[in-house]
């Protein structure tokens, strides 16, 4: 069991979703089994690193891949989807970008992080990029499981539950693209995941 968290666009390790998994994380013991980058702009670069930490934690944790949960949220969700498709293990994504090279080609420019205020350049090869990495469908649907807020103020749910068709899937009225009761929905997470859940674990 063994779990790496990618963030979405213009976020960071510090997004709440991924301090609440490792405070958790922390109390049991499993920081070792652990692992959330700061993801580079470019997602080449981005899924390059992914797939690196991905290995590192499962040789350092003398497991198997299949035993590996890729979470990603939003863009993050993307790169969770390609990588779990290429290295055969689980994910969990939560409202994912399913069609990032569409929804991200809007967000050709200057930005800054939401974290830290850093500035931040969002180019046109780097639509290109997620272009060239987008899978068509999943295959073995039953190793994913989707989260996916009906209040997402940024992408289309149903977009997300048809794309993501057959998984496991938690539909979320209301709520919004952050998915901010994100605690509410964790120890699903965390099972799916195959790690102990918080002792408060909400059915």
């Amino acid at each position: 069991m063994m779990m790496l968290y990618l963030h979405g666009f213009r976020s960071s390790p510090a997004s709440f979703k991924a301090r609440l998994l490792q405070a958790h994380l922390k109390t049991e013991g499993l920081l070792d089994r652990w692992r959330c980058p700061q993801l580079p702009v470019s997602p080449k670069a981005a899924i390059d690193l992914a797939r690196s930490l991905a290995r590192e934690l499962v040789q350092a944790s003398e497991q198997d891949l299949a035993l590996l949960t890729i979470a990603g949220s939003s863009l993050g969700g993307f790169y969770a989807i390609t990588l779990a498709e290429e290295l055969g293990c689980r994910a969990v994504v939560i409202n994912p970008a399913v069609h990032a090279p569409r929804d991200l080609a809007t967000q050709v420019g200057e930005h800054t992080h939401y974290h830290s205020d850093e500035p931040m350049t969002f180019k046109a090869e780097h639509v290109q990029e997620l272009t060239d990495m987008a899978i068509k469908r999943i295959t073995r649907p039953e190793r994913y499981l989707l989260i996916a807020a009906t209040g997402d103020e940024l992408l289309d749910w149903r977009e997300m539950v048809a794309f993501m068709r057959g998984a496991n899937h938690i539909i979320v009225p209301g709520s919004d693209h952050g998915l901010s009761d994100f605690e509410k929905y964790m120890p699903r997470v965390l099972e799916f995941a195959n790690m102990p859940t918080p002792s408060n674990q909400v059915d």
